[in-house]
């Protein structure tokens, strides 16, 4: 009895060698219990982890610095570079995509207003101190005070450029203040600046000094039907 009960307990302590594939299942049942499942990083930890370790390696060992520098100013200075060049490449381009694909008429569709109406327009906006208002009413009154004259020809889609090209063969001495009042209404109705007092000004005088002005003879045009 005694003999039969030590050989048990031997038995019980001795090691029990299993096969490779059994060894693998008891592996898997074990690894399956709650305890071991909780404590599993998930997949979100697994991706931090893996991003930091990488961060970490970034390390930039630079001689002629008393430091290496940091990954993560690394990773910073990256962004703003990559930032600042997209803004200085970016925009520009922006900026004449838009003046090419949207309407650069001098007039809204449904804009009839008499010259006289728009000089005031313009002197309300002024003396409210919306100089941006007050210099595209302005040149509008420009344009519309050469229309009424016949020293112009509007057309829908006319643009300010287009305006004083006509109108600079007529007032040859003002051709560059009219291409300059052109240039200020494009600035504030494409480009999105303010517009200033100074421009107004401009605008304002070269109006005046137009509407007094006796528009010079022209020639017809090499080939044009009389």
């Amino acid at each position: 009895m005694i003999v039969t009960t030590l050989a048990g307990a031997a038995l019980a302590g001795a090691p029990v060698e299993h096969d490779e594939e059994t060894a693998r299942e008891l592996l898997r049942q074990e690894l399956s219990k709650a305890e071991y499942v909780q404590a599993r990083p998930t997949l979100i930890d697994q991706l931090i982890n893996d991003f930091w370790n990488w961060v970490n390696g970034l390390s930039v060992p630079n001689a002629s610095l008393p430091f290496d520098l940091s990954p993560l100013a690394v990773i910073v200075v990256a962004i703003v570079v990559v930032a600042i060049v997209a803004l200085l490449v970016g925009r520009p381009a922006l900026l004449r995509r838009r003046l090419a694909a949207g309407r650069q008429n001098v007039f809204l569709d449904d804009d009839t207003r008499t010259a006289t109406e728009l000089r005031a327009a313009s002197e309300r906006a002024a003396a409210a101190g919306d100089w941006t208002l007050a210099v595209l009413e302005r040149f509008r009154a420009v344009a519309r005070d050469l229309s009424d004259r016949t020293i112009i020809s509007l057309r829908p889609g006319s643009t300010a450029h287009a305006v004083t090209s006509q109108a600079s063969r007529a007032f040859p001495n003002d051709a560059g203040d009219l291409d300059r009042a052109a240039t200020d209404f494009d600035a504030v109705r494409y480009l999105g600046r303010s517009g200033s007092e100074a421009a107004w000004l401009r605008t304002r005088d070269l109006d005046e000094r137009i509407r007094r002005a006796r528009p010079a003879e022209l020639r017809p045009t090499v080939g044009a039907d009389a």
